[in-house]
């Protein structure tokens, strides 16, 4: 088994002894980001704009691992005050396409400097570029 690191200067630099993300085989496990800007490395204000850069920095990251929002198999987020569940549904959108990876949302004490959602995600990328084209289920 080889592991590869995936590294982009377009998302926050980690903050501890972690990788952005790493890739074994055709699998990309994406550490937490929090809404930290990565030019600034320090967070957005408000609730809203840090869910935006969370999901921002996961993307960029995804692209660094050569993959796209539509090879995401599972998304965890954690938020300090689940009352902000509803804006996550709203903001996801946005980045994802109508078939939603899977999903956990837990409520946490506290964050990494003091954010208020944090969220990691876990893709598969194609052996071969014309695999894994994700389509909805119309019928069960």
């Amino acid at each position: 088994m080889s592991l590869q690191k995936i590294e982009t200067l377009q998302a926050p630099q980690a903050i501890g002894t972690y990788s952005q993300a790493m890739r074994s085989g055709n699998m990309v496990f994406l550490s937490g980001q929090i809404g930290l800007n990565p030019e600034t490395m320090e967070l957005v204000d408000g609730i809203e704009k840090q869910i935006d850069q969370v999901f921002k920095n996961l993307v960029v990251i995804i692209a660094a691992a050569g993959g796209s929002t539509g090879h995401v198999v599972k998304v965890n987020l954690y938020l300090v005050d689940l009352a902000h569940f509803q804006l996550v549904n709203e903001i996801m959108p946005r980045y994802f396409s109508a078939l939603f990876p899977a999903r956990a949302v837990v409520g946490v004490a506290a964050l990494p400097k003091g954010a208020l959602v944090e969220a990691d995600a876990i893709l598969v990328l194609p052996n071969n570029p014309a695999d894994l084209q994700p389509t909805p289920v119309t019928s069960v």
